[in-house]
């Protein structure tokens, strides 16, 4: 019979998975919600147990050796049928449920969903849409969807907050001849600050006061009939610009300094929640890589 080979830690293993998921040392960190440091200690417990060189390590660089990435790529898989049985097992009870905002619900992960039913099929999620603050002792929540400025306790960075404004093609056109007077500017109470924010990162005069909806969907949409100009994240309405139902009014976007992040409860995880997390990681990465 022959002898079963001793694994190496589990942590280490998923470090390198991550590693060549994710791209780099960093990546892979923030998705642990760990330090660079405590990613490439781990990858050094992980050479030491194999005898095997795994990463190249520059100043300011690491990249996977050869026999690394046909590892990590091995592993990759490991864990992705690991992950799969979890959250089909996790499951078979109650559904996921994600507190979100309203507008980034319905433009961002609602649209987006239908690849996680593929990649999980038995994975439910519940949305529901809130601007309060989540607590998770308090509420019926597994996962929440908040901006914050910083980092809040167990965050997870999905993408940073900028804003631009937007209008039909027709009144971009005309907004970038003339300028935004005489037309209407469409904001959200959730965020009354981001016209002035963006007037002043780009010298822009607003000669108009903006019309707040109670969410950005409902001042999207009334750019959408052509009543005037939004000011959203390009995120949240990128299906309306490739589709030219709107466009762009200015080439920038301005940076809010905040930024989504995923919140889960301390502690032990639902399987299905992590693979939630994965998943919508990925989504993330995806979108960035795709143009407006």
């Amino acid at each position: 019979m022959q002898m079963a080979v001793p694994l190496p830690p589990l942590n280490a293993l998923h470090a390198l998975a991550l590693i060549a998921e994710t791209g780099s040392l960093s990546a892979a960190a923030l998705r642990l919600n760990v330090t660079q440091p405590a990613i490439g200690k781990r990858i050094r417990t992980l050479e030491a147990a194999l005898g095997q060189t795994l990463l190249h390590r520059g100043a300011n660089s690491a990249t996977l050796t050869e026999e690394g990435a046909r590892y990590a790529e091995a592993l990759r898989g490991a864990f992705a049928t690991m992950q799969a049985a979890t959250a089909e097992l996790s499951a078979g009870g109650a559904p996921l449920r994600v507190r979100a905002y309203t507008t980034w619900a319905m433009r961002w992960l609602i649209p987006r969903l239908p690849s996680l039913r593929a990649l999980h099929p038995g994975l439910q999620v519940e949305v529901s849409a809130s601007t309060a603050p989540v607590d998770f002792a308090r509420d019926a929540v597994d996962a929440a969807i908040r901006t914050a400025e910083h980092r809040p306790p167990g965050g997870i960075m999905l993408q940073s907050l900028s804003v631009a404004p937007f209008a039909t093609p027709a009144l971009a056109r005309q907004a970038r001849r003339q300028g935004l007077d005489g037309l209407s500017l469409f904001g959200s109470l959730v965020r009354p600050g981001d016209w002035g924010l963006w007037a002043a990162a780009t010298g822009t005069r607003l000669s108009v006061t903006p019309l707040l909806f109670a969410s950005t969907s409902l001042a999207v949409q009334a750019a959408l009939e052509g009543l005037g100009a939004v000011i959203a994240s390009p995120e949240l309405v990128a299906e309306d610009l490739r589709r030219r139902r709107l466009m762009a009014i200015s080439p920038r976007a301005v940076p809010t300094g905040d930024h989504y992040w995923l919140l889960l409860p301390a502690g032990a995880q639902r399987g299905d929640a992590l693979a939630f997390r994965d998943w919508l990681l990925r989504e993330m990465e995806l979108a960035r890589r795709q143009p407006f």
